[in-house]
């Protein structure tokens, strides 16, 4: 184990602690990004953020009932008199702790953690590593905003983000793209350093930008930028409302939208939508709002559930869209249990807006990682190299311009033409594998594995029903007006 997974399972039994608190699991999150964002100030000498009288060493030095006053006091402070991006992490900050023993024990915990090595190995890391733990804890609930860090790799590295361009994600949750899209471009300009001054300062505090409807997903969000050292702006805000109109077009979006339909059957807001303008289908909704905020010759890649490839109606409708105003190059499915969620059944959506709005799709490139592969989850973790064939095959140009050869019906890729795919009545859910792999639920032996799995699937029964109701009833309008 390393000093960082060393720091992030110390950290993380203090949450059996604080159950007797009633603390859930994100709310935990929460308390020690508080906590520990006054800490890592102090360690990285940047207190000057703060306010005089509400730093770490005044919270240490407290005792009993008179430190956890204090600590509210403080939160109340710092998310209504401070700014920038302190102010946005502790906005409508307060405390779930009513012992004082519980929150002595995490600052004393926090105090004595090694934190040489903790900044030798990075504080982001710290952190990223503190946000995994929570998403595969499955009674958190923050799977769902949580992309696994090692697809997310290897979709910035497919992409290449090029220093200069406006990257969007629309849906942050807590920032991974942008921290994996960061870390590509350090990685492509020796830290920033063959920028000149004015590229160093596009690229720390312009280049990043989204959006992310949950506020305490967004306070998360804030926390692992700024331990990144990215300063970019990610509000907190809803993509699906006027909010998502006012983002600047973008060269590149990278993005993992959430599933599933808007609370309450809401529609989206959007003046300029169009093709999903009347469906409270999220994953949809985004896919629009994606095509639409591209740059021409801007490029994307979004993870979306199988239902966007082949629902009808207002599916069909978008994904003619999407083939007509950008090029749709290729299709990776993915295999089921890499999400913390199990049996979620997701692809990734490689594509670039044209410079018109028709006729730029001319071949879909599919590459299946579904079929026969073995179940992936906390036994069998997502690594580099089982994506080593899809990244060979993709090539080298990121808009999937590579020379590319059809390599037959046994194989995992394949190409489609547009025709083809019209004679599909443009279905995208591809498969030419048999798959004798099984049902990934058949091998569930936990029962919060079981548990989850059957919740998933009502929560997929229940989306068909909404999707089937919001279509009979759009049926009906349309029959009332003609008979008019």
């Amino acid at each position: 184990m390393n000093d960082t997974a060393g720091i992030v399972a110390k950290l993380w039994n203090l949450c059996n602690v604080l159950r007797d608190d009633g603390i859930t699991y994100t709310e935990y999150v929460t308390e020690l990004t508080y906590l520990l964002f006054l800490k890592m100030l102090a360690e990285t000498r940047r207190e000057d953020q703060l306010p005089e009288g509400y730093r770490w060493n005044d919270l240490v030095k407290r005792e009993g009932m008179d430190q956890l006053i204090y600590y509210r006091r403080l939160l109340l402070e710092l998310g209504t008199n401070a700014r920038g991006t302190v102010a946005s992490i502790f906005v409508d900050g307060q405390t779930r702790l009513k012992k004082p023993t519980n929150l002595k024990a995490i600052v004393e915990a926090i105090d004595r953690l090694d934190w040489f090595s903790a900044r030798e190995e990075g504080l982001g890391n710290l952190y990223e590593g503190l946000l995994e733990k929570n998403a595969q804890e499955k009674k958190s609930g923050a799977g769902q905003y949580f992309t696994p860090r090692r697809l997310i790799d290897v979709i910035v590295r497919l992409i290449k983000p090029q220093p200069g361009e406006l990257i969007q994600d629309p849906a942050a949750g807590t920032g991974g793209f942008l921290v994996a899209v960061d870390r590509y471009i350090k990685d492509h300009t020796d830290d920033l350093y063959s920028l000149n001054e004015a590229q160093q300062f596009f690229q720390r505090h312009s280049a990043l930008t989204g959006l992310e409807l949950v506020q305490e997903t967004h306070r998360l969000c804030l926390m692992n930028l700024m331990l990144h050292g990215i300063e970019g702006s990610v509000d907190n805000g809803d993509t699906m409302s006027p909010d998502g109109e006012r983002l600047d077009p973008a060269d590149v979006i990278v993005t993992n939208p959430p599933f599933g339909t808007k609370k309450g059957g809401g529609r989206p807001t959007r003046s300029d939508f169009s093709t999903t303008s009347d469906t409270s289908n999220k994953q949809l909704a985004f896919v629009e709002h994606i095509i639409r905020a591209l740059k021409p010759n801007g490029r994307a890649a979004v993870v979306v559930p199988d239902n966007v490839l082949f629902e009808d109606n207002t599916g069909r409708r978008l994904r003619q869209m999407l083939l007509d105003w950008c090029d749709l190059h290729t299709i990776l499915r993915l295999p089921t249990g890499i999400f913390y969620a199990q049996g979620v059944k997701t692809n990734v959506l490689f594509f670039t807006r044209g410079k018109r709005e028709r006729g730029n799709t001319k071949t879909v490139w599919v590459y299946d990682m579904r079929a026969n592969m073995a179940a992936f989850g906390k036994t069998r973790q997502l690594n580099e190299d089982d994506f080593a064939e899809f990244v060979r095959l993709y090539g080298d140009e990121p808009h999937g311009r590579s020379p590319r050869e059809d390599l037959g019906e046994q194989s995992r890729w394949r190409s489609f033409t547009r025709d083809q795919i019209a004679a599909r009545n443009d279905n995208l859910d591809i498969a030419w594998l048999k798959d004798d792999s099984g049902d990934i639920d058949d091998g569930l032996t936990e029962p919060d594995d079981i548990a989850a799995a059957i919740a998933l699937h009502l929560r997929a029964a229940l989306d068909e029903i909404e999707t089937l109701a919001e279509e009979l009833g759009r049926s009906d309008t349309d029959a009332a007006q003609a008979a008019q």
